[in-house]
């Protein structure tokens, strides 16, 4: 028996992610879906995160273009043009605990997470800051993450566990997973283990420091 919590990153898709929400519904599976802000800008996408919502998911904020890690950024302004904007675009469909998940440069949690400026903006701002503790690498090994996948969650009384609604054929085994994780015992759960999310709600409840960098910003950017 496990305590599992699912989260796709990097979309809304249409190829991939209409399908990844009729999987969850089948199965009565709630979760979070972490979304770029850019992908947002598209109907088509936000008629997707709107759908998700709608359907019992949470709306999580993965910044706006999920090009560089935010503790890499030396722009003062990083939190307001990658945070910022792309909470204006979730707009209604945002929980009321304005999840957050850093993009950690292929699922790395160290110091590229976050810097002292993001930190200072999402207190100030009453984000919660959700991170992980499962990285199956769908997304570069889209046939064979199931079984990783599995053994990571055996390893932990609570996994939170990041996938991605991407269109590499991972998600075409998401039935598999499922399928194999309710035979091994897991007990699905919407919320986040308390060790996941090192600032609630504005407030820095786990320690932040070893994500934090100590990159000088540049005052001209």
């Amino acid at each position: 028996m496990f305590d599992l919590t699912l989260t796709f990153d990097n979309g809304p898709e249409p190829d991939v992610t209409p399908r990844v929400l009729d999987i969850l519904r089948e199965r009565n599976i709630k979760t979070t879906f972490f979304v770029i802000g850019q992908k947002l800008a598209d109907p088509e996408r936000r008629r997707l995160a709107a759908r998700a919502r709608d359907e019992g998911h949470w709306i999580g904020n993965h910044t706006f273009t999920h090009s560089l890690p935010l503790g890499q950024q030396e722009d003062p302004r990083t939190a307001e043009r990658e945070i910022g904007r792309t909470q204006e675009l979730i707009g209604e469909l945002a929980h009321d605990k304005r999840w957050f998940r850093p993009f950690g440069g292929g699922g790395n949690l160290d110091t590229r997470l976050l810097k002292p400026s993001v930190v200072s903006y999402l207190t100030r701002n009453r984000y919660s800051c959700v991170l992980w503790n499962a990285i199956p690498r769908d997304w570069d090994d889209p046939d064979g993450w199931v079984a990783r996948a599995l053994t990571q969650c055996r390893t932990q009384a609570w996994t939170l566990m990041v996938l991605h609604d991407l269109p590499t054929g991972a998600m075409d085994h998401l039935e598999d997973f499922l399928d194999r994780a309710d035979k091994a015992g897991a007990r699905f759960h919407q919320d986040f283990p308390p060790d996941c999310v090192p600032i609630r709600e504005g407030r820095i409840v786990q320690p932040v420091d070893a994500y934090i960098s100590n990159i000088q910003e540049s005052a001209t950017s």
